[in-house]
């Protein structure tokens, strides 16, 4: 039975468009420029024990995770039938295949993160997402999107409402005030060792009266 979804972009996601996605993005030259990415915009955290992506595709970036964090617990929410197949091939992984908007979990993960996912989510929606982050939890969470100073719709290969760029952080620092900004960066598509898809990062954490 067809999985109904409340927004047009997790029906998108969760179909033939999302399987497509999850084959082009693969290979080892990105999982080396994921772990330089993580390993500098980590670098200021303590105490990470557990870890939860948020869209995790095929799991790339908790690969390079498991390399910086060998002993973190990992986790990963995804939509994608087929990229959860993927992810389930990986050790140790507790990987929960639902809509980022229907994930409610019981417990909280010292890190908590999206990678090129916010952009993708419909606007209206955007509030459940940020509580959702802050809400699972513990410490640290970090947003890895495409930043732009007000919000603003992109073409995204042919298809118009897909894919979305605004501040992200900054709406998510001025709704949950118990967030202060830790460190941010970005990564240029031309870098000559490790590129990334012209991603924009924020690291947060939570103040210690925050719980």
């Amino acid at each position: 039975m067809e999985q109904r979804f409340e927004t047009a972009q997790e029906s998108f996601w969760s179909g033939a468009f999302g399987t497509e996605y999850a084959s082009r993005n693969a290979g080892a030259a990105l999982l080396a420029s994921n772990r330089a990415f993580f390993s500098k915009m980590l670098a200021p955290t303590r105490g990470v024990k557990s870890v939860l992506e948020l869209g995790a595709n095929i799991g790339l970036n908790l690969v390079a995770l498991r390399q910086l964090f060998p002993q973190a617990e990992l986790a990963a929410v995804e939509i994608n039938a087929a990229a959860v197949n993927e992810l389930r091939k990986l050790p140790d992984v507790e990987v929960h295949h639902r809509s980022v908007l229907e994930f409610a979990p019981e417990r909280r993960w010292d890190l908590v993160f999206t990678k090129g996912v916010l952009i993708h989510i419909a606007p209206e929606a955007l509030p459940r997402a940020y509580d959702l982050m802050v809400r699972s939890s513990r410490r640290y969470v970090c947003i890895c999107e495409y930043y732009n100073p007000t919000p603003v719709s992109i073409p995204y290969r042919g298809h118009a409402e897909r894919l979305f760029k605004r501040d992200f952080a900054g709406e998510l620092l001025d709704r949950h005030s118990e967030l202060e900004l830790v460190r941010y960066g970005f990564v240029y598509h031309r870098d000559i060792n490790f590129p990334q898809d012209d991603l924009t990062w924020f690291l947060l954490e939570k103040r210690a009266t925050g719980g």
